[in-house]
């Protein structure tokens, strides 16, 4: 066969690489949850993305919120993923394109036998060379489907770090939310502890007067220690919010900061927009990294099925060879080519293929019922928060009345006591029932702001703007 002839060959070759693919129809199959999201004010059938800086008003809490994006250690590790998937992307990637390389070597010998018939086996000699080394054509797509797989593993880590930066940004939220809260519970606290010994004190003057008996002063004195136990216990939780809040920002967040926490008025929009469609939900980055994993899984049985057939790779170069190495630069040298094309035809493996083959197979299940089973847990998530906001406003409104009338009874029940109408047993229930409403008034508060939070967990996107 000529130089023409062959060089033909191998361009026919080459026209024919990649022309056929194994891989499955990717078919994720249909949403494994209600068409409607269970949202009773709906705003429309979509809305726009939620991004944590729309949703978060408090200029405080943005500030902690950016600190920890730059400062997060899990964060950074994520980040250090993704440049690994992309990393291993591009070496990927390398496989479809042919390796160029050059080698040279330079023999230097001679004979201690002048007259010895092998003596040409000890002549000087230099040889260079530029050439392809085994590069494989991917008649069966094992090698783009290969890339595929590592496209899909990086767009994986990359959604994988964007619901990173949106849980980072909700959980710095909820933990400064939980630090006012808890500002809040230590303020009532301290309040009530003023109150109360305000009413020992006024018990133990009754007492001495004999309008009030010692059971009176011992039940008072107890409401004191009870008051200002939970004092101390607030005081705790407020140094643990702290700390926790460090550890999540990943540096030290200034004092000032931090005493800017506060529920009153609110750190987040209350009434965020949401939509009816449950395809907003094929929008999370979380859900788009298992979709992202499911194609990957896809792209490894089409790479698994072309194992059963040949690989046929080219090898091949061009260079110069000489007796010496002045020779291999003056001219005159021998200058010549090579190409091998080799095929590697796969008989009998002990089921080694049929096993790799299995494995594809169930890993791609696997990443199907992980990516539907993540749609399903934002489904919850969204009915969640739905079900908090359907409701909030009448346990808030509900609270309200409670806290004004146990207020009323406890002004009353106190003026009574003064008169000798009542003992203090009265007082002591009456404030009892006010502190607990004053506290639920808080907490349900709380679940107010928290509840926004979720809702942004749960349907917000990242921006990288």
């Amino acid at each position: 066969m000529n130089s023409k002839a062959l060089f033909a060959s191998a361009f026919g070759t080459l026209m024919l690489a990649g022309c056929v693919n194994l891989a499955p129809d990717y078919q994720p199959g249909a949403l494994p949850v209600p068409a409607d999201l269970p949202v009773s004010q709906a705003e429309t059938e979509t809305v726009q993305p939620l991004l944590w800086d729309d949703v978060v008003t408090s200029p405080a809490l943005k500030q902690v919120i950016g600190m920890a994006l730059e400062e997060n250690r899990d964060l950074r590790v994520t980040a250090a993923n993704v440049r690994a998937a992309r990393a291993n992307l591009r070496v990927s990637r390398s496989a479809l394109w042919p390796a160029l390389g050059a080698s040279a070597t330079i023999q230097d010998g001679g004979t201690f036998d002048e007259g010895s018939a092998s003596a040409a086996r000890f002549a000087d000699s230099t040889y260079a060379q530029i050439g392809v080394s085994a590069w494989e054509l991917d008649f069966f797509g094992r090698i783009r489907n290969l890339n595929d797989a590592a496209l899909q593993t990086y767009l994986a880590t990359e959604e994988g770090q964007r619901a990173a930066k949106i849980s980072l940004a909700g959980t710095v939220a909820e933990t400064w939310m939980q630090l006012a809260a808890d500002y809040e519970l230590l303020k009532l606290a301290n309040r009530t502890a003023e109150s109360q010994t305000e009413s020992l004190d006024l018990t133990r003057e009754l007492f001495a007067a004999g309008t009030a008996s010692e059971l009176d002063v011992r039940r008072a004195s107890a409401s004191v220690a009870q008051a200002q136990a939970q004092a101390a216990e607030f005081e705790a939780a407020v140094r643990r919010d702290k700390n926790a809040l460090q550890l999540l920002v990943g540096a030290p967040v200034p004092a000032g900061l931090l005493e800017q926490a506060s529920l009153f008025p609110a750190p987040v929009e209350l009434n965020l927009p949401v939509g009816q469609s449950s395809l907003v939900l094929l929008d999370r980055p979380d859900v788009r990294a298992a979709e992202a994993r499911l194609r990957a899984s896809n792209a490894n049985i089409g790479a698994a099925r072309a194992a059963y057939f040949p690989s046929i790779s080219l090898s091949g170069g061009v260079g110069v060879a000489s007796g010496s190495l002045d020779d291999l630069f003056n001219g005159n040298g021998t200058s010549g080519w090579t190409f091998a094309p080799a095929i590697d035809l796969p008989i009998f493996d002990f089921d080694r293929r049929r096993g790799n083959l299995d494995a594809a197979k169930a890993e791609a299940d696997a990443a199907l019922a992980a990516y539907q089973g993540t749609i399903q847990q934002a489904f919850r998530e969204v009915a969640d928060a739905a079900a908090i906001s359907d409701t909030i406003d009448r346990r808030l409104s509900a609270l309200a009345q409670l806290t004004e009338d146990t207020q009323v009874t406890f002004e009353l029940s106190g003026e009574r006591f003064k008169s000798g109408l009542d003992g203090y047993l009265t007082v002591l229930d009456a404030q009892r029932e006010y502190y607990n409403a004053q506290q639920q008034w808080i907490l349900a508060s709380l679940d107010n702001n928290l509840n926004s939070i979720a809702l942004y967990k749960a349907l917000g996107t990242w921006s990288e703007e």
